[in-house]
């Protein structure tokens, strides 16, 4: 998937836990980890919004986009 989540970046450099985290945002430690490792087919914006005070961050430093042959590993000349 071309959209990756850098939660587990956030949450390394702030010296966070999943639990401690998933409490502060009122989320099950289980859905935080579906999001936290890519497997969440969404995210609600109020949730975003309570990682965002949470882990007092942008949006941004949460996810990215990146291309999808880059992800692939396969170079744009084909």
């Amino acid at each position: 998937m071309p959209i990756v989540v850098d939660i587990d970046v956030v949450l390394a450099q702030r010296k966070l836990a999943v639990g401690v985290l998933a409490e502060q945002i009122g989320i099950s430690p289980a859905n935080l980890a579906v999001l936290k490792n890519g497997r969440a087919k969404a995210v609600r914006f109020t949730t975003l919004d309570a990682l965002c005070e949470a882990l007092e961050c942008q949006p941004g430093d949460l996810l990215r986009w990146v291309p999808s042959d880059a992800v692939l590993g396969v170079d744009a000349a084909g």
